[in-house]
């Protein structure tokens, strides 16, 4: 049922009455009444019951376009919609548009500003080779004085990295040709203050961009990794200059195939042939050289090159690890952090440490005790693995779309080869990374030799790739499941794996307690790949309880992470969490987060359905968990 009103009247009234923290949200933390009278233009009255309602009327009242004389039309229905069928709704319609973004004349200025660096100069580089991209971006920044345009180097190395870290800009991306005119390819960002185009967010973003139907946004964030990895040389951390040192978790081949899939018959195969070279030269150029991230033991390991402190982090970040350097107490941690920034005094321990700590958030683990001061001497689990599906894509794609045969600068390779060199790295991960005692997989440290029994959740990553043997599969879930599964899912490590750290020690935020939307899906697609279909489902309503939950009760919010032993985002641990700052309406929620709700929706059966749109708590429905 639709009804006009005046919307700068009724919005005044209803924050007035409900908006008791002045927040501009109607949450359970407010106060008012929780009941509120709507005057239409025609003098009728409606009245709207409860935080949920009401916040959901905020939210229309914002998202609503008014004629000249300031009257919206709004529906009643919308604003008492079940709640699981509005939040994917609003990722659907609203979410998806609100963190996409675009290099063009329109779009340049809200990609060029950076929550993370305090800078008033705008910078927006170009590759060396890409005259085309460079006339584009000068004719986009024509008469906006404050972006500076600027070429890169033929050769990046790390210390021009260094060099420019404190003349940060955003990187180029991907032009198409449309009716005969260059236009920049559309990419989303994850959301709030990560206002770039991340690695391995983009892959889990797709996942839910597919499932909306989204053609022409999934092919356009794989068209910008393609240009990425010929350009840059890497999937990047993310596309600003401070992160070119540094790729991600390699996902580029699942992003591939999983579109080319559904959208075959309207993509050509000279597109799928590019991106299978593509992805051919990152796995050899990126993965596979010896003595970076291919290690001693024939694994990968994460090794982000670079030099000194990294730029992304907020101020103080570091201040702790350089009071243990810098010369005497004369000296501040300032006077040190730049001294040290310059090079103008060495400190051979603290490049290892930065050495480590770049390749942590290389990994996208950004942090966890699991790589904390060891990362780049670990052969992980997860690299491992997404590896191995790489070299089974590249098998897959290569037999069913080129008849098994593929010409690669003048090479032939056909699947056989692929499958032969995954068979090899199975061989290895059983060797190095499985542990038959506990029956699991467990990340294995180059120096020391060793296993490092670290429970996570990334020991699900082979069941996801199925990598392992079904008996494998079984063992994993029999002594991970009962050591990760929270109330409302899967934590990102053990409580237990967390004993030695000083209780003192600050929270890692991707451990006990804490939940991801990534390793939520990389669990539940594992568990349906071996067959564990309720559990699966379980693991989904938990996940999706917890999100429906909190924002019913919180004017919709859909954040970066969860507390999943508390279902809660106010989640106390380092940088906070990422979208969980708005007025009104949510500004996209977060990437994966909104990308995990609408895959955990396809896998759900429609009696679960219901039940999470009456918000039937899962304790109610599943036996209660220890966690």
């Amino acid at each position: 049922m639709l009804i006009k009103i005046y919307r700068k009247d009724v919005l005044h009234s209803l924050l007035q009455q409900e908006d008791t923290d002045q927040d501009k949200r109607i949450t359970i933390d407010d106060h008012g009444p929780k009941e509120f009278e709507i005057h239409t233009i025609n003098n009728e009255v409606y009245t709207i019951k409860g935080t949920y309602h009401l916040s959901n009327l905020l939210q229309e009242l914002k998202l609503a376009k008014e004629d000249k004389k300031g009257v919206i039309e709004i529906s009643l229905t919308e604003i008492k919609q079940l709640p699981g069928v509005r939040i994917s709704k609003m990722i659907k319609e609203h979410y998806w548009d609100r963190l996409t973004r675009k290099l063009d004349r329109n779009g340049i200025e809200k990609i060029l500003s950076d929550d993370k660096r305090d800078i008033k100069e705008r910078r927006l580089y170009v590759p060396f080779h890409d005259k085309e991209a460079y006339s584009f971006y000068q004719e986009v920044t024509k008469g906006i004085d404050h972006i500076i345009l600027e070429t890169l180097p033929q050769k990046i190395t790390p210390e021009f990295v260094r060099s420019i870290n404190d003349k940060p800009g955003i990187l180029g991306l991907a032009l198409t040709t449309d009716d005969h005119e260059k236009k920049a390819v559309p990419f989303l960002v994850p959301g709030g203050r990560f206002n770039e185009m991340y690695g391995w967010d983009s892959y889990f973003i797709n996942i839910g961009l597919l499932l909306d139907g989204k053609k022409e946004l999934a092919k356009g964030m794989i068209d910008n990794f393609t240009y990425q990895i010929k350009n840059y040389g890497k999937i990047l951390n993310a596309n600003r200059s401070y992160y070119l040192t540094r790729t991600q978790p390699p996902f580029y081949t699942s992003m591939v195939v999983e579109y080319y899939e559904k959208y075959k018959d309207q993509t050509p195969i000279s597109w799928l042939k590019e991106c299978t070279k593509t992805a051919i030269y990152e796995y050899e150029t990126v993965w596979m050289q010896s003595g970076k991230r291919l290690a001693s033991n024939g694994l990968n390991r994460f090794y982000a090159e670079g030099i000194g402190i990294t730029a992304e982090v907020e101020e103080g970040h570091y201040d702790y690890i350089l009071q243990k350097y810098k010369n005497d107490d004369s000296q501040s941690v300032e006077e040190f952090r730049k001294l040290y920034l310059h090079r103008e005094v060495d400190r051979v321990e603290l490049d290892q440490y930065f050495l480590h700590d770049r390749s942590v958030r290389e990994s996208g683990h950004d942090t966890t005790y699991r790589l904390e001061g060891i990362c780049a001497d670990l052969t992980t689990v997860d690299l491992n693995t997404l590896l191995y599906k790489y070299e089974k894509d590249l098998a897959y794609i290569i037999k069913g779309f080129f008849n098994d045969e593929f010409i690669y600068k003048e090479r032939k390779l056909d699947s056989a080869y692929w499958n032969g060199i995954a068979s090899q790295r199975v061989a290895l991960i059983n060797q190095y990374l499985w542990d038959e005692k506990t029956g699991s997989y467990f990340d294995y440290n180059l120096l020391e030799k060793k296993k490092i029994h670290f429970e996570s959740a990334t020991g699900f990553y082979p069941l996801w790739a199925k990598l392992c043997t079904a008996d494998q599969a079984k063992s994993v879930v029999e002594y991970l499941i009962p050591r990760l599964k929270c109330k409302f899912g899967i934590a990102g490590s053990s409580k237990f794996s967390l004993r030695d750290v000083p209780k003192d020690a600050p929270k890692r935020q991707w451990d006990y307690p804490f939940g991801w939307a990534p390793h939520q899906m990389i669990v539940w697609k594992g568990l349906l790949n071996y067959g564990y279909q309720d559990l699966a489902e379980e693991l989904v309503y938990r996940w999706l309880w917890m999100i429906t939950r909190n924002a019913a009760d919180y004017n919709g919010v859909i954040p970066e992470k969860f507390d999943v032993v508390y279902g809660t985002f106010k989640v106390d641990v380092e940088y906070g969490n990422v979208g969980s700052d708005f007025k009104y309406v949510p500004d996209g929620g977060f990437g994966w987060m909104n990308a995990s709700y609408q895959l955990g929706l396809s896998l759900l059966p429609v009696a679960y359905t219901y039940k999470l749109n009456q918000l039937v708590d899962p304790d109610k429905i599943f036996n209660k968990t220890n966690n």
